[in-house]
């Protein structure tokens, strides 16, 4: 059930569908390993005789018991724990069995067509991809926000999105949301009780001291929204294209940031046929580092494929960093406006100056420095640091924030969105003679946005979308 916003005078629900099958998966990935999970989830008829039918008998919930997992012949397919959680005491809200046996895909297959065997008189079926924590939203065990954290924990590429995941995981981030709901709805109250008594005369912009709360609303706002973004760059990170010309040491540059010999270097050029992605991390900050084939003219079709791709890489690069041989300046002016062309609006490009190893401090000190510009060595090492610095300042990334909550783009789309309304409601409030029902509907177009992250009012749509980009037992 979902609540669609603070109405005074009614309120409305929109359910989503709530599959009321039992659903059975391996619950841990794929491959060998020393314990293996099959979970169930469900109706307690079906759970209750899947007990009794693999485990033999039923079980004391959550409580683990050591014993053998039966085939249809009577004989053990395995022997490992087993544990029942009753509802609505479990992952899912439902009742959930779960079966930990040995590693071995082999087993893990078995005992799931096991499962599947007993459980066929009561449509019990593979589970979907997000299917288990889809469940666990539906029956109020955590919001969308929460849910989204477990699939972000699951990929989490580095040390703080993993910490940041487990801080959204744990409700921080909802936490936040639900207050700025909570003061948008109060403020909406005064609004339209204003609206519903106007022979009251209530001087209400000065008395209810809207502005004040609007105000400190779109404060708060804005904080949410600033952490959010720094969570949003340690889920997704950032794509950092290398270019240039050949031989001017974006291979190099590749091995210098990865700490190891990722792409092949040699005097030749159009050694770099392909796009090379490594992915690294800067203060916690996954980035995706793309090699590409230098840019010229070349009769070469294989090297010309490559030239392709780099442009294609460009076309999608977060940060462009364009390589120049700074021990053999040459005009590279018609070359940078091609890439800038290729460029989506805004993406910044960082020049650099490579090789300067091969310089004297004088000629160095005629190489153009500033924000856009910078001298390195891909060799030596000399000016990584800075351009690790430069890399998360152009991306916004404030190393000094400790409190950072995963968050995907959706949530950044929703609080802009969210703060758009509110500005809408300010402008309004300024004229509150003739637009105060204007105010009150930019309030609840703004707690709208704001419970879409949560998932207080959402769409089915909404929730295919996210949940099928989970994994399968999940």
């Amino acid at each position: 059930m979902y609540y669609n916003g603070f109405n005074p005078d009614k309120t409305f629900t929109m359910t989503a569908t709530l599959s009321r099958d039992t659903i059975v998966a391996i619950a841990t990935a794929a491959g060998r390993g020393g314990v293996g999970i099959v979970r169930i989830s469900g109706d307690i008829s079906a759970i209750g005789t899947l007990m009794t039918q693999i485990c033999g008998h039923s079980l004391i919930p959550r409580q683990a018991t050591y014993g053998a997992f039966i085939s249809d012949e009577g004989n053990p397919i395995d022997h490992g724990i087993a544990i029942y959680f009753n509802a609505p005491h479990s992952y899912t809200g439902e009742h959930v069995l779960e079966l930990q046996g040995h590693g071995g895909p082999v087993v893990m297959q078995l005992l799931l067509r096991r499962c599947l065997q007993v459980g066929a008189r009561f449509n019990v079926r593979m589970a979907q991809a997000g299917e288990f924590t889809e469940r666990a939203f539906l029956n109020d065990k955590m919001d969308l926000a929460q849910a989204e954290a477990v699939s972000d924990l699951i990929e989490a590429a580095t040390e703080a999105a993993a910490k940041s995941a487990v801080k959204s995981l744990s409700g921080e981030f909802s936490t936040k949301i639900h207050t700025l709901v909570q003061q948008v709805v109060h403020l909406r109250m005064l609004v339209e009780a204003t609206l519903d008594f106007p022979e009251e005369e209530i001087n209400f912009l000065e008395k209810a001291d809207a502005f004040g709360q609007l105000e400190r609303i779109q404060s708060q706002l804005a904080t949410v929204l600033a952490t959010a973004k720094q969570g949003a760059l340690l889920r997704d990170g950032i794509n950092v294209v290398l270019v240039g010309q050949p031989n001017v040491g974006k291979s190099s540059l590749l091995n210098a940031l990865a700490g190891q010999d990722i792409a092949i270097v040699t005097a030749i050029a159009g050694t770099t046929r392909d796009t090379v992605t490594q992915a690294i991390q800067i203060d916690g900050v996954p980035l995706n580092i793309i090699d590409t084939a230098g840019l010229r003219e070349t009769d070469d079709i294989v090297e010309q494929m490559g030239i392709e791709r780099t442009w294609a890489a460009i076309s999608k690069a977060d940060v462009v960093l364009h390589l120049q041989d700074a021990s053999q300046m040459t005009d590279t002016t018609q070359m940078l406006l091609s890439i800038q062309k290729q460029l989506p609006k805004d993406t910044p490009v960082l020049t650099l100056f490579n090789k300067v190893d091969l310089m004297n401090t004088t000629q160095q000190q005629l190489l153009n420095h500033d924000d856009n510009h910078l001298s390195i060595s891909a060799k030596t090492g000399d000016g990584l640091a800075a351009l690790r610095e430069r890399l998360l300042q152009i991306v916004g990334f404030e190393k000094t924030q400790t409190d950072t909550f995963i968050a995907r783009e959706r949530h950044l789309d929703a609080l802009r969105t969210a703060d758009e309304h509110l500005q809408a409601a300010y402008a309004h409030a300024l004229t509150q003679a003739d637009a105060l029902d204007l105010f009150a509907e930019e309030l609840r177009l703004a707690q709208e946005s704001l419970n879409l992250i949560t998932g207080a009012f959402t769409s089915d749509d909404l929730l295919g979308v996210i949940f099928s980009s989970f994994c399968i037992g999940k």
